[in-house]
């Protein structure tokens, strides 16, 4: 019951990096019209982001990071990231990590969320269980079951305790592909041998 309420739950750390983090000033503001202006323009959004980006308190530029999120900005919110990244008080967090890569999975850019999972795994941070469903997700609807099965066995590997969520997303999801699906439903038997899993007839497998 417990692991339920800890997979779907969004919870932040209590700290200062995400104190505030839903008001947005109106230097944030500012910033967000003005990067969206010129996002088409590589030199003036490099002299915009000179002048104005760096400019930000820590809490702004988290405010422009999370609103660009929330709009579906991603290649900006990327950029955004990589300059708090820079940041003399950045430190490694696992909230701002989950929620990037979280959201470019679901606009389906997975080559961009490989890369800043690769970076969150080289600064020795694990992700949650959504962050792996979402992106076990993305992956499947991106069409590449490879990488879907490459996070899932990182997923493994995490300290924290397996959970359903991600198991259940890629067995529903590799049902294209029986025999990957058997080998995800025989390590969720064994973890889950209470939990029922759900097998279609036969005859759906192969199918899209």
């Amino acid at each position: 019951m417990n692991s339920s309420v800890r997979c779907y739950h969004d919870g932040r750390p209590r700290g200062p990096l995400w104190r505030g983090k839903k008001l947005i000033g109106k230097e944030a503001l500012f910033v967000i019209l003005g990067i969206k202006r010129f996002k088409d323009d590589e030199d003036k959004l490099g002299k915009f982001i000179k002048t104005q980006v760096f400019r930000l308190l820590k809490m702004d530029m988290i405010a422009v990071l999370t609103e660009l999120e929330r709009q579906e900005e991603v290649g900006l919110a990327l950029k955004m990231f990589r300059i708090i990244q820079k940041q003399d008080w950045y430190k490694p967090d696992v909230y701002l990590y989950k929620d990037l890569i979280i959201a470019l999975a679901k606009n389906k850019k997975m080559e961009d969320a490989i890369q800043v999972w690769e970076s969150m795994r080289q600064e020795g941070l694990f992700p949650d269980c959504q962050t792996y469903a979402e992106v076990i997700r993305g992956f499947l609807r991106y069409g590449s079951p490879g990488d879907a099965m490459n996070v899932y066995e990182d997923m493994k590997k995490s300290p924290e305790p397996p959970e359903e969520l991600p198991f259940r997303i890629l067995m529903k999801g590799l049902l294209p592909h029986p025999l990957l699906r058997n080998k995800v439903k025989q390590d969720f038997e064994e973890i889950f041998p209470d939990r029922h899993v759900y097998d279609p007839p036969e005859e759906i497998f192969g199918l899209r």
